[in-house]
């Protein structure tokens, strides 16, 4: 009896509540509404707030409201999970009150709408590197921001995902190997993981994935001579032995070292004897 009596209450209260945004949302008092929107904020009533805010935007427009119910609006959109719509509405933010007294976090706020909308590393990265721009923007302009750890630490997250995408990228082009039909320009599979892996070292100097690149390399050079046309296989046996030797002195102790002295061992076979 008493579960029968608290859900006709909650149903009561949930119908007063709904009742009561009905009614400010249909009122023409738009500071009345503004007001509405920020209990409903508060409460953590996000879309409430969302609704309330995009109405009346414009209105507020010149007011001493203007810049904190756009502010405000953001923040209701990325609090309720609408990250994308959220970064235009903070850019709006700094854009349109580049002086104002929520520019910084709107700044940092932007960047992060595009963080939490960064994708897995396997799909395309571009929020991802606007994500990083954005906290780049911020530590530019405000050097000295109370974000600035949080931005940093944000930044070598977002890096170590691009270098995932680079490092799936090489590792697809070495394990379609000799197969030719994704190279309708010429070249072949083993380049373009050798040329991928490289950019990626080059551009990512710090990263912590180098030996997993360099065994790309490394791995993609000995079968690039291994399947080579016979003009060219000196070359690039010697090429790979050379990348072997390189491997280990940099690698030392890696566990694939192993591999790295056996493909020097074929490669001398016929380097030595031409």
């Amino acid at each position: 009896m008493k579960k029968i009596i608290l859900s006709a209450l909650t149903v009561v209260l949930m119908t007063g509540c709904a009742n009561e945004f009905n009614a400010v949302y249909k009122s023409a008092d738009y500071l009345y509404k503004y007001e509405y929107a920020k209990q409903c904020y508060t409460s953590g009533k996000y879309t409430q707030a969302t609704t309330l805010l995009s109405e009346i935007i414009t209105m507020l427009k010149g007011t001493d409201h203007a810049e904190e119910s756009l502010y405000l609006y953001a923040m209701s959109l990325y609090k309720g999970g609408d990250y994308e719509l959220a970064s235009d509405a903070f850019k709006r933010c700094y854009v349109s009150y580049p002086k104002g007294l929520y520019t910084e976090n709107a700044y940092f706020y932007a960047a992060e709408s595009l963080y939490e909308s960064s994708p897995e590393p396997r799909l395309d990265q571009s929020p991802t590197m606007a994500a990083i721009k954005g906290y780049q923007d911020l530590l530019d302009i405000y050097p000295r921001t109370s974000f600035r750890e949080a931005a940093h630490q944000r930044m070598l997250e977002l890096q170590d995902k691009l270098v995932t995408k680079e490092f799936y990228n090489a590792r697809l082009y070495y394990n379609l190997g000799t197969y030719f039909g994704n190279c309708l320009s010429g070249g072949s599979n083993y380049e373009a993981c050798i040329i991928t892996a490289q950019n990626a070292l080059n551009d990512y100097p710090y990263m912590n994935r180098r030996e997993d690149f360099a065994l790309l390399i490394m791995k993609s050079k000995f079968h690039l001579a291994e399947n080579s046309v016979e003009a060219k296989r000196y070359e690039r046996y010697q090429n790979a032995e050379d990348e072997c030797y390189g491997f280990i002195n940099e690698y030392p102790d890696s566990k694939n070292r192993d591999l790295a002295e056996k493909y020097i061992s074929v490669c001398k076979k016929y380097t030595v004897s031409n």
